[in-house]
């Protein structure tokens, strides 16, 4: 299995972007992953911050970014999305994009990641 993101890039605050994860199926199909989006900021750990289950039909977004970004996927295209709108200069970070059949209790595959720096 392999994930992809992409769609990084430099943004001024308050400017607007939107990831790509791409998924290529070995064994489990896209459908069977839950999606999540997680951040690392410079100097930072990993976090999630945005996760789907597999419908799509149900989000999770942490507190630093409700209201602001929106996680969807498209299962028919294999691939699923983060829209981030009003950026700021703390959201930057490298993004990466994982893969959970656990419905996000673990995740088991993921992708390389793309970096977005929010800086006027």
């Amino acid at each position: 299995v392999q994930l992809q993101a992409s769609g990084g890039g430099l943004v001024q605050p308050g400017g607007s972007l939107r990831l790509s994860c791409t998924f290529t199926a070995h064994t489990y199909s896209f459908t069977d992953y839950s999606i999540g989006w997680f951040r690392q900021a410079p100097g930072k750990e990993r976090e999630l911050i945005a996760d789907t289950f597999t419908s799509g039909l149900i989000t999770n977004y942490a507190d630093s970014v409700k209201g602001r970004f929106t996680i969807s996927r498209d299962n028919t295209k294999n691939r699923a999305y983060l829209q981030m709108n009003s950026l700021k200069p703390e959201d930057t970070g490298v993004y990466f994009c994982a893969g959970s059949l656990s419905d996000g209790r673990r995740w088991e595959v993921w992708g390389l990641g793309t970096l977005v720096t929010v800086s006027s």
